[in-house]
Formats: C-alpha cells, structure tokens, sequence
C-alpha cells in the first residue's frame, strides 16, 4: 500500500476560504481574487504566470516533465449585471452564469458602478404582503420579476444615473459564511472557492511535506468556468491528464454527499476519462478516503471545456459534496477534507499511461485496454455450436 499522504492544514484551509469569500468575484470581475491567489502561490514559493484576462498557471516540477498533468479550479462565481434602470430608480438584472432568480430574492448585494460601491436589495416585484396580499405569492419565477433596490435617494432613472449606475454594472451577492459546531459550513459561491481551499491546501501539504512529485504538475485558477470557457484556453504545455476541481450537488436522484469526494463519472459534455476516474477511485480506496461516483446531467466544468477546445488529454472531475448548489450552499469539512487528501494523493502518485507522453504511432503496444479484448468481445449469451443442435442424419442403406 503506498505510503498515506501527508494530512492537509485545516487551520489554513478556513482561513484560506473565509478570505476568499470576502472578495467579490462573479464572472468579469475576477481582478481582485486573481492577486490573492497569485500572493497565496508566491508564499508557497510555486512559479506561475498570469494569462492576459487573469487566469493563474501554475507549475510544480516532478522528477520527469512528461507526460505532465494540470489541475483546475475556478475563481469566478455566480452573480448578475445591471439589464436596465426603471422609471423608479430601481435596477433589472440580467444573471450571470446559469442560476435561477428563485436564489436570488432576498439578498443582499454590492453594485460595482465606475465610481464605487453601492448596496441594494435584490426583491420580486411585489415585495410586500401587507400592500399586495396573496398576489404575492402568484408571482413568476424569473429575472423578469425581481429588480433591486438600493440603500440611497433614488426615485427616478435619472437619481440613478446621477450617483453613476448604469446598465452593465456588476452586481456580487454577499456570501454570508457560517461555520456551525456540526462542521458544517454555509455560504453562497462555495462554488468554487471551497475548491480552490482545497487545492491550494493541497499544494501547502506537498510543498511542506518536502515529498517529490512523478511528474511535472500545473495547477490553474481559471476566471469563466461560470460562463463556459474556462480552461479552453489555459493549457500551454502538452497535457496527458487534466483533473478539474468543482462543486458536486447533493439532492435526490444524486450519489454525492457532504461527508464525501465525488469521482464523476459523466457530465453533460460526456463521460470522463474511463483510466483517469478509476485511477482516482483507486486512490482513494488506498488511502481509506470517502469517495462517491456520481453523474451530473445539468453541469458543465473546466476539465469538459478543455476537451472542446480541442485538447487531447484525459480528463476526470473530482467534486465537495454540497446541498443546494448555486443557491445558499452548504458543504461539511470531512468532504473538504476528503477532497483536499485525494488531490494530494492524485500529485504525488505515478501517471495513468506513461506512454501518454507521446501519441502511438506506429504500434498499437502501449495503447491502452479498458478490457482485455478476449473478455470485452465475450457473449453473455452463447450461441452454442451447430453440431450440438442439429443431428446428422445418414442416408438409410438402399436394399
């Protein structure tokens, strides 16, 4: 049994995800968080370099540079813009990323205007039962019904458009992060900073630990994963495995958990990597991990956006088992944890295929078997031979 990996700094993983959520970070407004992951790397002494937009790729060196391998997590989150300015003053949304305006209402925001910050409530457009009654609770649900309303003298588009609002603006929702004694926490846009917690957690236990990794390693934070693009463009070197990191939902018709690391097996670009996944869930039964397999059928990620892109690379999705995804999510840390050992555990193991390092060309020797082929091409049912079912019957002698 390989040797257990070192455990992760959960000290430095709360403290790590409670920074995080403080800053603001929807789809186009990623500046911010951007540096405070490049300062995290630079503390961990890891080199990196930053993509004109703001996408971190990082590298780690192993004893051997190919076939190499990335790992991605994502710093954008869910959030809105401003759509229109109504006659009142008060402000329409357009979302970003896909999320329903049922999670929307009732929360509280920041408006990025080009001059600063101004705060707001998002409300459906009857707002209150003492002035509409039951009609309140015959409202649609959709963007188209909820507006936002800001803390400041406002009566008119024109007030509005006086303190500097205007369409396009960027609106971030507050996370309001709460750990319980349960070990549970809650939070909105856990997706996807508990990920990149766990990832830069991860990198901490090797880089502390002094142990040398098989293969070379590039981490990436990627800023659009929210909006589909994500990794599409962040895969410089040539890259035999990519594992993305993400959010995996907990609800009924799913196998994921809060006590758990998910290992998806498909999403909705397809199935992951069959050796990729299955290496993964190896590990994770050797180093006495919680692992669950999982399929997403409303869910996209980093390491599908790469595999569109064009790249040819093995690609696997580890997920935190979280309850009610791009809503107020919730996640535990055994989950966080789990998945903080299994990233550390995928680092430092050996690759898949170290014949990936080049594309067979001449030989079908080092390609890979999902089955042996004798087995894959067996028949459950045989059809069993001729002779056994028909009787040769001879020609009776003539007298």
């Amino acid at each position: 049994m390989p040797h257990r990996v070192p455990e992760p700094d959960l000290n430095y993983m709360r403290q790590i995800l409670l920074e995080m959520l403080a800053i603001p970070s929807p789809t186009g407004f990623t500046d911010t968080i951007v540096r405070y992951v490049a300062e995290r790397l630079e503390e961990l002494d890891i080199p990196f370099e930053l993509t004109r937009r703001g996408t971190i790729r990082a590298t780690l060196k192993g004893q051997r540079n190919s076939p190499d391998r990335a790992v991605s997590a994502h710093l954008d989150t869910i959030g809105a813009t401003v759509r229109e300015i109504h006659d009142n003053g008060r402000l329409g949304l357009s979302p970003v990323g896909c999320w329903s305006s049922r999670f929307a209402e009732g929360s509280r925001v920041s408006v990025f205007t080009d001059n600063g910050v101004l705060r707001g409530s998002v409300l459906p457009l009857l707002a209150s039962g003492h002035a509409f009654n039951t009609e309140v609770d015959q409202l649609p649900i959709s963007w188209d019904h909820i507006e936002l309303r800001l803390d400041a003298l406002i009566h008119s588009r024109a007030d509005a458009q006086a303190l500097g609002v205007n369409v396009g603006d960027v609106v971030a929702f507050d996370p309001l992060p709460e750990f319980s004694e349960s070990g549970h926490l809650s939070a909105r846009h856990l997706d996807d900073k508990a990920g990149v917690a766990a990832l830069l957690t991860a990198l901490k236990a090797i880089v502390d630990s002094g142990l040398a990794l098989p293969i070379d390693c590039h981490p990436l934070f990627t800023i659009t994963e929210e909006t589909g693009s994500g990794a599409a463009a962040a895969l410089p070197w040539d890259v035999s495995e990519f594992v993305g990191i993400d959010i995996a939902p907990v609800a009924d018709g799913q196998a994921s958990s809060e006590q758990a690391v998910t290992v998806a097996m498909q999403d909705s670009g397809g199935p992951y990597d069959y050796h990729l996944t299955r290496h993964l869930l190896r590990l994770a039964e050797q180093q006495d991990i919680p692992v669950r397999r999982d399929l997403f059928r409303y869910y996209h990620s980093d390491a599908q956006s790469a595999i569109t892109a064009g790249h040819d690379t093995r690609t696997a999705l580890l997920a935190f088992g979280c309850d009610a995804t791009h809503g107020y999510e919730r996640t535990h840390r055994d989950s966080l944890i789990a998945l903080t050992r299994l990233i550390t555990a995928y680092l430092l193991s050996p690759p898949v295929f170290a014949s990936d390092a080049k594309p067979s060309q001449d030989s079908l020797e080092p390609f890979s078997h999902q089955l042996e082929h004798d087995a894959q091409m067996e028949p459950e049912t045989r059809v069993p031979a001729v002779d056994s079912v028909i009787t040769t019957c001879k020609p009776e002698k003539t007298q």
